[in-house]
């Protein structure tokens, strides 16, 4: 699977604990989003069109409602990065 290098930060974020939190207007659609890593952080990278297209293709999924969070296809798509926490 061809994802992009944005997409790739986003699903790495989520993959070590992180969420997407979603804003709706009046109906179903998804006005606005916010990705925060697992330390409360905010990732600038993330926009709805990264959303979009990472839950278009099913990568992310939300549970009743929740925040959005990596699903197993996620997991099994994104690739191993180096974590800089450690350094």
């Amino acid at each position: 699977m061809n994802i992009s290098r944005s997409e790739q930060r986003v699903l790495h974020v989520l993959a070590l604990g992180g969420h997407i939190r979603h804003e709706r207007a009046d109906g179903p659609k998804i006005t606005a989003i916010t990705c925060f890593t697992r330390d409360g952080m905010i990732l600038a990278d993330c926009d709805l069109a990264v959303f979009a297209r990472l839950r278009r293709r099913r990568l992310i999924e939300s549970l009743s409602g929740g925040p959005y969070r990596i699903s197993r296809r996620g997991r099994a798509a994104v690739r191993a990065q180096l974590d800089n926490q450690g350094a």
